[in-house]
Parts: C-alpha cells; sequence; structure tokens
C-alpha cells in the first residue's frame, strides 16, 4: 500500500473500527485531562502525580491518533473526536467536578453536534 492510498482512507479499516476508535480517543483523551484537572487543583500543579499521568495518558492517545489516522481524513476524524470530547468533558465537569453551563455553551455544543450531522450528510 503506498501513501496515496493510505491518504485517501483505503486503509482496511471499517468506518464503524474508525469511529469505535476515535470513541476509545475520545475515552482515553478524557481520562488524561480529568487527571490534568486534579492536577491544576494542587498547590504545584506541573510537580505532582496527577500531572505525570495526564501526560502519560495523553502520549497513548497520541499513539492511538497514528492509527486511527491512517484510515480516515484529518477533517472527519477530528471533527468526530472533538465533538465526543466535547460531550464527555462536559459530562464529566457536571457530575465530577459539580460545574454549571450557561446558555451560551449550551448553544456552542448544540452547534457542535450539528456540525458532525452536516459532517456526516456532505462527507460521502
Amino acid at each position: 500500500m503506498d501513501r496515496k492510498d493510505i491518504s485517501e482512507g483505503k486503509h482496511p479499516m471499517s468506518t464503524a473500527q474508525v469511529f469505535a476508535s476515535i470513541f476509545l480517543l475520545v475515552v482515553v483523551t478524557t481520562i488524561g485531562d480529568y487527571f490534568l484537572k486534579l492536577a491544576s487543583q494542587e498547590i504545584q500543579p506541573i510537580q505532582n502525580k496527577w500531572f505525570i499521568a495526564g501526560c502519560i495518558v495523553y502520549a497513548l492517545s497520541a499513539l492511538g491518533w497514528v492509527f486511527t489516522l491512517r484510515s480516515t481524513k484529518l477533517a472527519t476524524a477530528g471533527v468526530a473526536y472533538s465533538l465526543g470530547t466535547i460531550l464527555l468533558l462536559t459530562a464529566l465537569g457536571i457530575v465530577v467536578f459539580g460545574e454549571r453551563l450557561n446558555r451560551y455553551e449550551v448553544a456552542g455544543i448544540g452547534c457542535a453536534i450539528l456540525s458532525i450531522v452536516l459532517l456526516a450528510c456532505f462527507n460521502v
């Protein structure tokens, strides 16, 4: 398989597998973000176990991205990943950290959802 085949999404990974790997990346990244949020609440946010754990988890997500991007367009993966990350981090903030959303943030999330719908409709 040459470089052109890979860049055109001709790697043997189905669409369902691509979106499953993106979902897994969202979960892994959210775990990393959780650790970094914990680190940010410490007196020395960069010199603690949570910061190190967050960096390690982020490195794992980078490894996953390399393999996922072999099978899909960057724009498609980026939008799906961004939307998943927005939704999961929002849920994490509300449920775990007691954060609240204002109406502009809710509207922003609605726009993010609309973007994935538009991408799905016009990126066949």
